[in-house]
């Protein structure tokens, strides 16, 4: 089996991670203390690269219409903006993955698949959209993903974005996105910054290109030394998010359950107007 890596690799060697694979990519498991790096989150704040998460743009005049049709959740009534947290499902109703859409404009969707479910998701959507005016395109291999958990994100994250744009970012709302000025090599670039996490903390998370992310990763690093800011890996991302009881997929979620077992009824939209994958299956 292949091993990918992340463009942050090479940082994570450098910080003495140890590793493991996660969905086929070698991820960092911790650094240190799989403990500290928890507290460290709840306290004060965590570096994470997600960046073998998966990012599919779904785009054209029947974006809306075609989510809807594509996931469990009701995205036609998402606000540009803002973001929602869905279902893929199989026609028996079991779960492919749950994924995280950001509305980037009305007929313009980022879609968020799990690491080992990219390339599933991805080839999914693009099979589903026949017969919808859309264009699917899988750019997961050339996006980078960077997240500032914890209480203190907020004040690391103004520190590498122009002050014009910081009550941008403060007033941010959860589960919400918007394109904000952020320094990457000395140069003030718009990047995708989401009020978004899986570690039950504020925090961000920043869209860029793998070029960017080596620079990005070690100025949060540097401006976050007087916040106790430190980097965290899998360990303790897996330990924050059981205890803020979200899913993980392959774990509590899978193409053998179904959204209901797995106590994600609310996720499912029986209610909207257009069928979708697995509905019958789900009613």
């Amino acid at each position: 089996m292949t091993e990918n890596h992340t463009a942050l690799y090479g940082e994570h060697e450098k910080a003495g991670a140890s590793f493991t694979d996660f969905g086929g990519w070698q991820m960092p498991l911790k650094y240190s203390s799989e403990l500290a790096e928890h507290h460290a989150v709840r306290n004060a704040a965590g570096l994470f690269d997600l960046s073998h998460m998966g990012e599919v743009w779904v785009s054209g005049p029947d974006a809306a219409a075609f989510l809807d049709y594509a996931l469990a959740g009701k995205l036609s009534a998402v606000a540009v903006g803002k973001a929602k947290y869905s279902l893929i499902c199989n026609a028996d109703g079991g779960i492919v993955d749950d994924l995280i859409s950001y509305r980037r404009g009305d007929d313009k969707y980022l879609v968020v698949p799990n690491a080992g479910n990219a390339a599933t998701v991805a080839a999914l959507l693009a099979e589903r959209a026949a017969g919808f005016d859309v264009q699917v395109q899988d750019v997961s291999s050339e996006t980078s993903l960077i997240a500032v958990q914890g209480p203190n994100a907020e004040a690391i994250v103004l520190t590498l974005v122009p002050e014009a744009q910081h009550m941008l970012v403060k007033e941010l709302k959860y589960y919400a996105a918007t394109e904000v000025g952020i320094t990457v090599n000395g140069t003030v670039q718009d990047l995708l910054l989401a009020r978004t996490g899986y570690t039950g903390e504020d925090g961000f998370e920043i869209y860029l290109p793998n070029a960017d992310a080596p620079a990005l990763w070690q100025a949060l690093l540097e401006n976050g030394q007087g916040q106790g800011l430190v980097p965290a890996g899998l360990a303790a991302r897996d330990s924050l998010r059981l205890e803020a009881g979200m899913p993980l997929y392959g774990n509590e979620l899978s193409q053998t359950g179904h959204p209901y077992a797995a106590g994600l009824g609310p996720v499912v939209s029986l209610a909207k107007e257009s069928d979708f994958i697995g509905k019958a299956a789900l009613a």
